[in-house]
């Protein structure tokens, strides 16, 4: 199954390019699903049609969803659900109040990457593309799998199994004083297997030759700079990018007085979006005179994208993550466009290395033959961060 994700800063009109690639998808045969993760969904708006949780028929060979949070974790997390709600009702709250309550902060993220997974092992589709949230959180849902795992082998295993052994001696005592039961076998599990559905789909979403994502930006200093970061966090979490398109760009045939300033800049920030992007190709998609709602506008979309091509290809395969040996040494090579060496922060603990910029860390498993070694240094060379890694002393950087 080809994966691709269309994600841009809000209001860039990726839903619309999602929804056009769908329909040049479904045209040259492939079956399509266009699925919406993004909490505000607006692709039924963008079709122009009634769209819910699952798959409905837009055209042939084409199918549209709108992810429902409440109806994923019903199907797959219920008995974690149902404890939570009780452990609130339990604390004084009413039933609608727990209902609510008990869909955590972030669930909606995660049971995006739940519902790809599913469709991805049915196989029922040749194309998915998700219409995904904003930069921010598309990030967050993407290091999931990466941050859900350090938790996992850390801390929940390890309760997980005290939590079984002891629940049988303590349960008699504990439920009298708390008013609720101790989470059973099924609660404790849950999670876990939850995880482990997102490590697989880790694999899937790492794989350059079947998954990519899309950028769509606008000719604008916030929202290059907002995607010109989201694409090195992406390399960070070693997810391909292999095609960024600039929407929304005036026509040249647009003289009124009032835009020519608009225009000029315009021109300005479509060569920085070229040079700061390569060597990922760009799309130019001028703005259009109407909104891109109905078929009829998103059919105008398609053939300003695509014309004959098939969006399904994989435009550039970036190679994100590589190790180099060098005699004895190793060097790992992370690609990070555009991030100085300075707001790199790097922190080795076993076989572990913690890599963080900004806001956003990743624990990367580092391969057998580096876990044994330690960083002697590192430096940024043609947008690669080259930590070397030796049998001396570790080197803080």
């Amino acid at each position: 199954m080809r994966v691709i994700l269309m994600t841009g800063k809000g209001g860039v009109g990726k839903t619309s390019v999602a929804a056009a690639t769908g329909l040049r998808c479904a045209e040259l045969g492939y079956k399509t699903l266009v699925l919406s993760t993004d909490p505000a969904h607006s692709l039924a708006d963008s079709f122009d049609l009634e769209l819910g949780h699952e798959p409905r028929s837009v055209r042939p060979n084409l199918w549209g969803a709108e992810l429902d949070a409440l109806m994923e974790l019903e199907g797959n997390w219920g008995a974690v659900k149902r404890y939570i709600t009780q452990v609130l009702q339990a604390r004084g709250l009413d039933g609608v109040q727990a209902e609510e309550l008990a869909i955590l902060p972030g669930m909606d993220e995660i049971f995006g990457l739940v519902r790809m997974k599913r469709h991805y092992d049915e196989g029922e589709y040749d194309v998915l593309i998700i219409d995904s949230a904003p930069t921010g959180t598309a990030l967050r849902l993407l290091s999931i799998p990466e941050v859900g795992g350090w938790y996992m082998r850390r801390f929940y295993k390890p309760l997980q199994g005290m939590s079984v052994a002891l629940r049988p001696l303590v349960e008699p005592l504990f439920r009298p004083i708390a008013g609720f039961s101790l989470p059973d076998k099924e609660v404790m599990d849950a999670p876990y297997e939850f995880y482990e559905q997102i490590e697989e789909l880790e694999k899937v979403l790492t794989d350059n030759k079947q998954t990519s994502v899309r950028l769509v930006t606008n000719p604008e200093r916030m929202v290059i700079k907002e995607s010109l970061r989201a694409h090195a966090y992406l390399s960070l979490y070693n997810v391909s990018t292999d095609l960024v398109i600039a929407n929304r760009i005036i026509p040249d045939t647009v003289n009124d007085p009032f835009f020519e300033k608009w225009k000029n800049n315009q021109q300005v920030y479509k060569q920085e979006i070229h040079e700061n992007f390569h060597p990922l190709p760009v799309k130019e998609v001028p703005l259009f005179s109407e909104e891109m709602c109905g078929m009829e506008a998103l059919e105008r979309l398609k053939e300003t994208l695509y014309k004959d091509e098939d969006p399904a290809q994989v435009y550039h395969q970036e190679d994100t993550i590589r190790v180099v040996q060098n005699g004895q040494d190793y060097s790992l090579e992370l690609y990070l466009p555009g991030i100085p060496k300075e707001k790199v922060q790097l922190n080795k603990t076993g076989d572990e290395l913690n890599i963080r910029i900004g806001n956003h860390r990743r624990n990367l498993v580092l391969p057998q033959a580096l876990a044994a070694l330690n960083p002697s240094g590192a430096k940024m060379e043609e947008d690669f961060l080259k930590i070397r890694f030796s049998s001396g002393v570790a080197v803080k950087s």
